[in-house]
C-alpha cells in the first residue's frame, strides 16, 4: 500500500436505523481518523438530524464527489438533495430509497476507483425493494453490479471463527433443493480462496456442516449427507482443499469444535449465524468474499427498536472497518509477488494447482504416470 490514507467508502443504510448512529460514534474516536479516511454516501440532511436528535459528536465536511474527500475529516458525500422525512425507528419506503441512492452511488463510485473499501450500514429489506432492486440484500446486488460473473459468497466473522454459507437469503422450504454437491464445491473452493488470500491463513481447514438433524443419522433422518454433502468433501480433498465432516451443527458448536477450524461451511443461514451470533455478539461482522470489491458490514440490522434512543453499540460497525482493512492489506501482500511471474522455461512446464500441491504422494509401487 502507498502512504496515502485508505479511503473507505460507507454508505448510511435505512435513514430510520441506527446507520448514523453508529457512524458517527465510530468516528468519534479520533484515532479512526488516523487509521483511514471516510467518505458517506449520505445525506446532510438527514445526517444533521441524526446528530442533533442523539446529541452525537461528529463535524462533518459536506462533499460533491468523492475526489474532494479530505484526510483527517469526516467526509460526507451528498447523494440526493430531496427532503426525506426521517421518523427514526419506523419503516417507510421513503427510508429505503435513501439507502438505495447511496447505495447506487457509490457503486458508480467504486467503478471509477474513487475509494478503496466498502462498508455498507444496514438496510431494510422490504423497504428498497423496487425495480432497481429486486433483491434479497447486499450482497446479490453487489455482486449483480461488480461481480463479472463471479460468485459472492457471505463469511461472518470475528477473530475467533469465520461461517461461510452456501446458501444465503432462501426460505428453509427451499434449502434442501439449493443443496447439490456443485454448489458445496464452488462455495467451498471460494471460501479456501478466501481464507488464503484475505485472510493470509495458508492452509486452511473447512468443516463442513450437515443439513439434516444428526448429520442424517446414516440415513435415517435424510439422505443429503451420503448423497450430496460427503461426495462434495472428497470432491474437494480431490483438490487439495482441507475439507471435514459433514458434522451436525449442534453438536459441533456445542462441544466448541469450530475452535480446531479456519473456517465453518454451513448449508443455510439460521444454522450458521444462530450460533455465530451468540458466540460473536458484539464484534461479528459480514465480509463479502470472492468479489473483487472489498465490502463489509457491521452484524446486525436496522435495530428500529432502539433507533433514536442513544442505546446502540458501534463495536461491530467499527471491526466492520477493521476488517475492510485489514482485508485489503492482506490482498495487496498476497498479490503483488503474484504480479509479474517469470514465464517457464519447456522444460519446467508443471500441472501447479492446488490438487498437486496438496496431494498425497504416491506409493513407491505405483508406476508413475507419463506427464
Amino acid at each position: 500500500m502507498d502512504e496515502r490514507k485508505i479511503r473507505v467508502a460507507i454508505t448510511h443504510g435505512d435513514t430510520n436505523g441506527i446507520g448514523y448512529e453508529v457512524i458517527f460514534k465510530t468516528f468519534a474516536d479520533p484515532e479512526m481518523l488516523e487509521l483511514c479516511t471516510p467518505i458517506i454516501y449520505g445525506s446532510p440532511k438527514v445526517a444533521a438530524y441524526h446528530r442533533k436528535a442523539l446529541n452525537l459528536p461528529g463535524n462533518f465536511t459536506i462533499i460533491s464527489s468523492a475526489e474532494e474527500a479530505r484526510d483527517g475529516k469526516i467526509n460526507l458525500l451528498t447523494t440526493f438533495d430531496e427532503e426525506v422525512k426521517v421518523e427514526l425507528g419506523m419503516p417507510s419506503k421513503e427510508a429505503g430509497t435513501a439507502a438505495l441512492k447511496a447505495l447506487e452511488r457509490a457503486m458508480e463510485d467504486y467503478g471509477k476507483g474513487l475509494y478503496d473499501v466498502l462498508v455498507t450500514a444496514p438496510i431494510n429489506k422490504n423497504n428498497i425493494q423496487s425495480e432497481q432492486f429486486p433483491f434479497c440484500g447486499h450482497t446479490e446486488y453487489i455482486e449483480q453490479r461488480v461481480g463479472n460473473g463471479q460468485k459472492a459468497l457471505m463469511i461472518l466473522m470475528n477473530d475467533r471463527l469465520r461461517v461461510a454459507l452456501v446458501t444465503t437469503h432462501l426460505p428453509v422450504k427451499d434449502v434442501a433443493k439449493a443443496i447439490t454437491k456443485e454448489a458445496i464445491v464452488e462455495k467451498a473452493t471460494t471460501f479456501h480462496q478466501s481464507l488464503r488470500r484475505d485472510f493470509r491463513i495458508s492452509k486452511p481447514r473447512i468443516a463442513v456442516l450437515s443439513l439434516n438433524p444428526h448429520a442424517g443419522d446414516n440415513g435415517v433422518i435424510g439422505s443429503e449427507e451420503q448423497d450430496i454433502i460427503a461426495p462434495a468433501i472428497e470432491a474437494l480433498a480431490e483438490a487439495g482443499i482441507n475439507a471435514y465432516g459433514p458434522y451436525a451443527a449442534d453438536g459441533f458448536f456445542g462441544s466448541g469444535a469450530y475452535t480446531a477450524f479456519d473456517g465453518v461451511l454451513a448449508m443455510y443461514h439460521d444454522q450458521g449465524l444462530a450460533p455465530f451470533k451468540i458466540l460473536a455478539a458484539e464484534d461479528g461482522v459480514n465480509f463479502t468474499a470472492g468479489l473483487p470489491i472489498v465490502r463489509t458490514s457491521p452484524d446486525h440490522g436496522t435495530a428500529y427498536d432502539i433507533a433514536g434512543k442513544g442505546l446502540a453499540d458501534e463495536n461491530s460497525f467499527r471491526h466492520a472497518i477493521y476488517t475492510a482493512i485489514d482485508v485489503l492489506r492482506n490482498r495487496t501482500n498476497y498479490d503483488e509477488p503474484l504480479a509479474n511471474p517469470l514465464k517457464k522455461l519447456y522444460h519446467e512446464k508443471r500441472d501447479d494447482s492446488e490438487k498437486v500441491r496438496f496431494a498425497v504422494p504416491k506409493a513407491k509401487s505405483e508406476k508413475p504416470q507419463a506427464e
